[in-house]
């Protein structure tokens, strides 16, 4: 069941990559082609890894708890960063957030 991007907030929240999207590897950031609207989107180095994290439904809590394992951030800070960039993939039908 597909629920809404707004409530991103909900621990029980599920993301996960849509189909359909190409991406490679460029000078260590991600470049994403999608078929179905033949646009171009440069994920970037961090967003590329978020990509590599939610290759399979992942809770939104976990996602942040492995950035802020990865990199030098602040919780909140993190969250508030991941929110934007998940809700842009969602926007862009990149992504799809399921009830878990």
């Amino acid at each position: 069941m597909n629920v809404d991007m707004k409530e991103m907030q909900d621990a029980d929240q599920l993301v996960v990559r849509s189909e359909g999207n190409m991406v490679s590897d460029m000078n260590g950031e991600r470049v994403m082609f999608n078929a179905g609207t033949g646009k171009y989107y440069n994920l970037g180095r961090i967003g590329g890894r978020i990509w590599d994290l939610i290759a399979s439904p992942v809770g939104i809590h976990r996602l942040v708890d492995e950035l802020t394992a990865e990199y030098e951030i602040e919780r909140e800070v993190c969250e508030r960063e991941v929110g934007v960039f998940l809700r842009q993939l969602y926007r862009e039908s990149l992504i799809e957030v399921r009830s878990a």
